[in-house]
């Protein structure tokens, strides 16, 4: 609860006042004198100071509380203080608004206009806080992180800072690496994080999303062929364990591998040993693989689409990313990082944090994208970033699905289409963004 010290030596006034800011859910402080208010903005945990300007009964000049608001301010510079005056003091109190003060209010004040000012100076000082911890969190993270290349990566949760921890660890040994969360979560930028540290930083870093090729062209892209090795293959193909020879394979929603893919895939992490499709000549690499999925790999060794034996070869250290709904203290440095250039106001950014998320930091990314295409200056409200069903449809028309999945329907496809939320989207006519928020509302994991 935030609490608010009034300073006046008027009985009456402190009691009104303090009434009113009770009753709409303040903890208040009183002080008749300016000795009592600098002792008690020195030892307690003041948000906001409403002082008078005459603390004695022959006094009109104002000059107490102008001695009283400097008092304060050597104090805490950064405390609003909002001035109670009569009209012989106005001239004192722009003055002092003009020398830091947050306010002044005329006698008699409008209770409305009060506490709508009190209200904006807390939510605005909550805000300085929150950006000078974001600002001391970043070089403390900077200075412990001394020489780390962070790829730009922008958090400011404890779950992203263990997150990032382990992964510079892990950075410095040739153990596999298996990185799980929810698309969008940032799982390849943590895997950057692995091989920008590592000492194979200079060597090649060679990415494969599994989830976005055709299932009978994984394996090709992966260990390469020869020409004529299957429909199309008109000439030699060289594979990406090949291409990443001497340094790291990063394969991507690896749940998506077919199950001779993943026993070649196993073989490879066993002895470097492969063939190219269609060649019986034997190929030998030193790689590191990093691989990464949004799919639950014990459920599918339980039904037998995945190798228990390859999941224990990748899975030596696991680095589980939680989904943005679950880190809200990333979601405004985000939103800064994605509109540098930008003002966000308070409600937008409540909003912001309360949203779930369902296609995390790049979903986020896309609302911040569009919302500053749309409104080119200004501050941007609630409103601009769109958070509501009409998110559906990046162009701002929802799109109609072909029909309203069932839940068995919605399994079957996640079943069909292996996991891919692009895939399963397209099956029903739907965003992901869509189809994510009726996975959730099944119970369905993805």
């Amino acid at each position: 609860m935030e609490k608010i010290l009034i300073v006046d030596d008027n009985v009456a006034i402190l009691e009104a006042l303090s009434l009113l800011l009770e009753i709409h859910g303040y903890s208040v402080v009183l002080a008749q004198t300016p000795f009592e208010a600098e002792q008690i903005v020195r030892y307690q945990q003041i948000s906001l100071v409403l002082q008078d300007m005459n603390f004695s009964s022959d006094t009109t000049s104002g000059e107490e509380g102008k001695t009283l608001f400097y008092r304060l301010r050597e104090i805490n510079p950064h405390l609003p203080i909002i001035l109670i005056t009569a009209w012989t003091e106005l001239e004192t109190a722009i003055e002092l608004v003009k020398a830091g003060a947050a306010d002044y209010v005329g006698k008699p004040w409008d209770d409305q206009k009060l506490l709508t000012s009190i209200g904006n100076l807390i939510e605005l000082g909550k805000t300085r806080q929150s950006n000078a911890k974001f600002e001391r969190q970043k070089q403390e993270r900077s200075d412990s992180k001394q020489g780390a290349n962070l790829v730009g990566l922008v958090y400011e949760s404890t779950a992203m800072e263990r997150i990032v921890d382990m992964a510079l660890q892990l950075a410095k040994s040739d153990v596999s690496v298996l990185i799980t969360g929810p698309n969008g979560s940032g799982k390849e930028r943590i895997a950057e994080i692995v091989v920008a540290n590592s000492h194979l930083k200079d060597k090649p870093f060679i990415k494969v999303n599994a989830g976005a090729l055709p299932h009978d062209l994984i394996e090709a892209e992966l260990f390469g062929a020869e020409a004529g090795a299957y429909t199309g293959a008109n000439k030699q193909r060289m594979g990406r364990f090949e291409a990443a020879d001497g340094g790291t394979l990063f394969l991507d929603e690896i749940g998506n591998l077919s199950l001779s893919g993943q026993m070649k895939l196993l073989r490879v992490l066993q002895t470097g040993e492969f063939e190219r499709l269609g060649s019986v000549q034997t190929r030998k690499v030193n790689v590191r693989v990093i691989s990464a999925t949004n799919a639950n790999l014990m459920q599918d060794i339980q039904a037998g689409r995945f190798r228990e034996d390859l999941y224990y070869r990748l899975n030596v250290i696991e680095l589980k990313l939680p989904p943005l709904a679950q880190r809200p203290d990333d979601i405004i440095p985000l939103v800064k990082h994605f509109l540098p250039k930008r003002s966000v106001s308070l409600s937008a950014q409540r909003a912001l944090q309360a949203y779930s998320w369902p296609g995390n930091v790049r979903e986020l990314e896309n609302a911040c994208k569009r919302a500053g295409v749309l409104k080119h200056e200004g501050e941007l409200s609630e409103q601009d970033f769109v958070l509501d069903s009409s998110l559906e449809s990046s162009a701002g028309s929802t799109v109609k699905a072909k029909c309203e999945p069932s839940k068995a329907e919605l399994q079957s496809a996640m079943h069909t289409h292996h996991g891919v939320i692009a895939k399963v989207a397209r099956h029903f006519g739907l965003t992901r963004q869509a189809l994510y928020r009726r996975l959730k509302k099944f119970g369905i994991e993805y």
